[in-house]
């Protein structure tokens, strides 16, 4: 339990940004797809190609000739319950073409991740005041 009622209102208030994104509510659009094409999740993708020199973000790969943009490695590898989510969103669904409403969705949800990992840390940064040293 929190041990201030003002640390109790700050996790809420963190928790309840956590769930918004999570919901995608308040998630913004990560990324761009800037290529027309298929837009078929291929077998053997999706792929992340790691920023080159100078960048900071990647690209994931859904087919030889088009992918979607501005992701970090970071965003990339990030695991919920074991699943790394932006690989296993595309996984789930090779063989198919993704519509423009998916493609919205996949990027919302880059977007929830990317906002996760601040706020984790904010919500980490709160814990460390409860535990005693």
């Amino acid at each position: 339990m929190p041990d201030t009622l003002e640390r109790f209102w700050a996790l809420a208030e963190l928790g309840a940004k956590l769930a918004g994104q999570h919901l995608l509510e308040t998630a913004g659009k990560l990324g761009g797809f800037p290529k027309a094409g298929s837009n078929a999740v291929e077998k053997g993708y999706p792929e992340f190609i790691h920023p080159s020199a100078g960048d900071t973000t990647g690209k994931v790969m859904i087919n030889s000739d088009q992918w979607f943009t501005g992701v970090t490695p970071e965003v990339w590898e990030f695991r919920v319950g074991g699943y790394q989510v932006a690989e296993k969103w595309l996984k789930d669904r090779r063989g198919r073409t993704l519509s423009l409403a998916e493609q919205n969705h996949y990027q919302k949800t880059l977007g929830a991740l990317a906002a996760t990992i601040p706020l984790m840390e904010e919500v980490d940064e709160a814990i460390d005041g409860l535990i005693p040293s």
